[in-house]
């Protein structure tokens, strides 16, 4: 497994994260999860991925009850805040009463002292940015938090957290988590170029678009029963990508794949690796064998050919 440095900051995170969205607490129960966290260690991978909104905390809480039996300096942890997590008008977004709160609680379930990075899950109109940095900053001053993200921001939006955050002195953040795979390229327009101006490492989720990019989903054939686009829960998510268009190119980028010796799987994390700014990718999975394979994209460098023909086949 090779290490990135997590944007200007001193933190260096495996080049394959794992994250815990819709498996956690969902599809993953506490057996399955310690045979996962433990692989992922095994493999090299430092950086562990949740939320306090992942099925209302019991992501969190199933973290919580392995996490603690590793030592702590060997793991990087984050969690988020910003979505509802109750029905009262203050049970969501990004004011310094909702963020204390969500802190203490995320820190509490996931049985820990403080998260390395704590990501604002969305960007709050309703919230001054001032008051949810200064938030932070408090946050990082107590040890309960020792890093600042923001997710889903947009490249104006991290421009005015940097700007705001230099005129009072507070922390800067260090890393925006998008979406970003192939199939999935709008921060490649403005966010990259601001967060390489700034030095915000991007975390990318979904790098597989869902599972699309690993190749199980094949036009003309039907739905793998134990697969993500067959659970009407988490199929929302998926439907984008499962495109006739979509899958046309899957077929294309696996042969540019098997050229290559690699998985399908593989070629798309190394190809979203390719940019210096992506500190991590980030993976989910059900499976320690799909851990396994996610890894072997760490380290990888596709030749230059290979990008070119791959950039023609998604400009199609």
């Amino acid at each position: 497994m090779k290490y990135r440095k997590l944007g200007r900051s001193g933190l260096k995170v495996s080049e394959i994260s794992f994250g815990s969205w819709m498996t956690y607490g969902h599809t993953v129960d506490g057996n399955i999860g310690e045979q996962l966290i433990e692989k992922a260690f095994e493999l090299g991978i430092n950086f562990i991925d949740t939320a306090n909104v992942y099925e209302r905390g019991e992501a969190e809480r199933l973290l919580g009850n392995i996490l603690p039996r590793y030592p702590r300096e060997s793991y990087v942890l984050a969690t988020k805040a910003f979505f509802p997590m109750g029905d009262g008008p203050n049970d969501r977004g990004l004011s310094r009463k909702h963020v204390f709160e969500q802190v203490h609680a995320s820190l509490k379930r996931l049985k820990q002292d403080y998260v390395d990075i704590l990501y604002c899950h969305r960007y709050d109109p309703e919230t001054p940015v001032e008051e949810t940095l200064r938030t932070i900053d408090d946050l990082i001053r107590q040890g309960k938090v020792l890093y600042a993200g923001v997710s889903e921001w947009s490249a104006a939006q991290i421009e005015e957290a940097m700007r705001i955050a230099d005129k009072y002195l507070l922390d800067r953040i260090v890393v925006n988590q998008p979406q970003y795979s192939m199939f999935y390229r709008k921060i490649e327009a403005e966010v990259i170029p601001v967060s390489e101006k700034y030095g915000v490492a991007q975390v990318v989720y979904s790098p597989l678009a869902q599972g699309v990019l690993t190749g199980k989903y094949r036009l003309g054939s039907e739905l793998p029963k134990d697969s993500r686009a067959a659970d009407p829960k988490t199929n929302m998510w998926i439907k984008n990508f499962l495109t006739e268009s979509h899958l046309r190119k899957v077929d294309q980028l696996d042969a540019v794949a098997k050229e290559l010796g690699l998985s399908l799987g593989t070629l798309a994390l190394a190809w979203v690796l390719r940019q210096d700014i992506v500190a991590s990718a980030l993976v989910g999975a059900t499976k320690p064998s799909q851990l396994e394979e996610n890894a072997k994209a760490s380290g990888v460098v596709l030749p230059q050919e290979a990008l070119d023909r791959i950039e023609a086949i998604l400009s199609e």
